[in-house]
């Protein structure tokens, strides 16, 4: 049975914005956010009894999302130097303002995806489990998710790099065989913690000029 999801965003604020914009974002308690079109029926969200649960515009899978993590999105209206056509360009633009603040700060590689968007068919339907474009890596493992959505007035590339392990949303999978691990890069794990805030004001510099928003938490 699908249950109702309510938005994660407002939308329409979203598309009647004429500026270039980083929004920087945060939420109070956890939230569980699927993508645009993914169905309810296949997961098992009672499993997340007193999480708050959204629905996302744009692609991708089941994400989770904590206080702490750093989520930043970029609005690029249509018109703007910054706006592409091309979608693939577009999140592979975000991934690279991240590899660069990323890069000045560790000693490991750092890869942003190019190519198409890779399943894990391990773990349908997580975020985290796969490989989108525009995605950074660090030694090999996932440390920034994006996700794109795009409308007449512009581009909108939401991304998070997560304060907290994305492996307890192997709960809510009703496929048999999921793994209960999903391993991914951290603040924690790259040692980042201590410098969130900075790397935030790092990120709103990449490509500037941008009006910045700093949104009240959500849920």
């Amino acid at each position: 049975m699908s249950v109702a999801v309510d938005e994660l965003l407002d939308y329409d604020r979203l598309r009647a914005t004429v500026e270039a914009t980083v929004f920087v974002r945060t939420t109070s308690t956890p939230l569980v956010v699927l993508g645009s079109a993914q169905a309810t029926h296949d997961l098992d969200l009672a499993r997340f009894e007193g999480v708050a649960r959204r629905r996302r515009r744009g692609g991708g899978g089941l994400v989770l999302l904590e206080a702490g993590d750093l989520w930043v999105d970029w609005w690029v209206p249509a018109g703007d130097p910054r706006w592409s056509a091309d979608v693939h360009a577009t999140a592979v633009s975000a991934g690279a303002r991240w590899a660069r603040v990323l890069g000045a700060r560790l000693h490991q590689p750092i890869e942003v995806h190019r190519g198409r968007l890779v399943a894990d068919p391990t773990r349908p339907g997580v975020c985290f489990a796969g490989r989108g474009p525009g995605e950074v890596f660090v030694g090999g493992l996932k440390a920034v998710g994006v996700t794109q959505w795009r409308v007449r007035e512009g581009s909108f590339v939401s991304t998070v790099l997560p304060a907290t392990p994305q492996g307890r949303l192997a709960a809510a999978l009703r496929a048999p065989g999921e793994s209960d691990s999903l391993e991914h890069a951290t603040l924690a794990t790259l040692g980042l913690a201590d410098v969130a805030a900075a790397l935030v004001e790092e990120l709103t510099g990449v490509d500037g000029p941008w009006r910045v928003v700093r949104d009240t938490p959500l849920a």
